[in-house]
């Protein structure tokens, strides 16, 4: 009877042990079908290379969404959230800038792109100029900045030979915005500083040269978060102020940084931006950045003969720092590259991985083509039919938007238009 008792208990034991192993194995193998299935997936924007190292051949467009099995209106958001169809463009890696730059500014002069300041990290800040040579595609002619002069968030335009340098933030970090104004004359590397300086100082103001003006608005105010709505202008004639004192102007609908401001045709425009920014942590004594919350937006507004603003169709989606990641190339503005709205689930920052196009004779956007990666605070320039960009903060990676690396990297792409 005892016998009999112990064979039945070691019988159960060991079918309970053949079930449990081979639920686990089913378990095992689940896991590896789901794994293998969200990397085809999330691994399909990938950078993909030719055997000529320095040229990218874009995979197909990302998957930014997708619905449940359940038929349900909800969406499962992948990290790659709200990145748009666009057509695929060959980018070829060209020689780096000699530093990495976060928030810099850059001038194209004719085959010359000058890039000035910016972030080398959040603690050191750039007090130079790099120039690069379209012609010869070289770097060269390095000079310094007033050390008077702001190191990031600046307004610049230039006329062709002086370009002019408003406002910014002086200092790595967080610190606070200056009201120095300076005139660069690039045929003599000279700098001038007895320019007026600004009303009030501004954190990377909107900034144009038009109808013999330089334009001052928008920026954020000296708390860095709280948008401006001031408007000024003061004339100028070959490098000079002719006015003692800058003239308030109609100010702009919706304040803030980090927008495209870009004449063509006697027209003035102001492309998207944001409301808020980082600002300094209260009493840190290295004015320490700290995150507060940041409205992006898509407006796009235009100043004509009637002095009016006039609100045109919004850019695809809303788009911040891309004051210098624009160009004018047949009667077409494009922008590369940028930040939008914050992830919905993670709250991270999101970066641009498309080229946008607004065609200004009939007033539409489109999506040009995509970056090799997302990337923000671009500097742009175009040339022979080449549009390059460089510097920025770029993506994770395929996969995840939120920003990390500061680059020096240069890139370019034949430009081709949709009809």
């Amino acid at each position: 009877m005892v016998r009999q008792a112990s064979k039945s208990n070691q019988k159960s034991v060991r079918f309970v042990l053949i079930c449990a192993g081979l639920l686990g194995f089913a378990l095992l193998a689940n896991f590896f079908w789901a794994s293998s299935s969200h990397l085809s997936i999330s691994s399909n924007w990938a950078p993909r290379y030719s055997r000529s190292p320095n040229l990218y051949i874009p995979p197909k467009n990302p998957i930014s969404h997708k619905r449940p099995k359940d038929g349900s209106d909800r969406l499962l958001l992948s990290a790659t959230f709200q990145d748009l169809v666009g057509p695929n463009l060959e980018w070829e890696r060209m020689v780096a800038a000699p530093v990495p730059r976060l928030d810099g500014a850059a001038i194209q002069i004719n085959n010359l792109f000058y890039v000035f300041a910016g972030y080398g990290t959040i603690d050191y800040v750039h007090s130079h100029v790099d120039i690069y040579n379209f012609t010869d595609n070289t770097w060269g002619g390095r000079f310094d900045m007033p050390k008077e002069m702001a190191h990031s968030h600046l307004g610049m335009v230039t006329d062709g030979r002086y370009v002019y340098v408003v406002s910014g933030q002086y200092g790595p970090q967080c610190r606070g915005p200056t009201a120095r104004t300076f005139v660069l004359d690039t045929y003599s590397k000279h700098w001038q500083g007895d320019f007026p300086p600004l009303p009030i100082p501004r954190y990377a103001p909107a900034t144009q040269l038009w109808r013999g003006r330089l334009h001052v608005m928008g920026g954020s105010q000296e708390n860095r978060f709280t948008p401006g709505l001031e408007h000024w202008s003061i004339a100028v004639k070959n490098g000079k102020a002719i006015e003692k004192e800058w003239r308030t102007e109609i100010p702009i609908p919706r304040g803030g940084p980090h927008r495209a401001c870009i004449v063509v045709d006697d027209r003035l425009f102001v492309i998207g931006g944001q409301e808020g920014d980082f600002m300094a942590k209260p009493g840190s004594p290295i004015f320490k950045c700290s995150r507060r919350n940041e409205v992006v937006f898509a407006n796009v507004y235009m100043l004509d003969d009637e002095m009016k603003w006039k609100v045109l169709p919004p850019i695809p989606k809303p788009d911040s720092h891309i004051e210098f990641a624009w160009v004018v190339v047949n009667n077409s503005i494009v922008i590369v590259g940028g930040t939008t709205e914050k992830h919905p689930i993670t709250k991270k920052m999101v970066l641009v991985g498309e080229v946008f196009q607004f065609n200004l004779d009939k007033l539409k956007w489109s999506v040009i083509g995509k970056l090799p990666f997302r990337v923000k605070t671009t500097l742009v320039g175009f040339w022979n039919g080449w549009l390059y960009f460089t510097s920025g903060q770029r993506d994770k990676g395929p996969d995840d938007p939120a920003p990390k690396k500061v680059i020096a990297e240069m890139w370019r792409t034949k430009l081709k238009f949709n009809d």
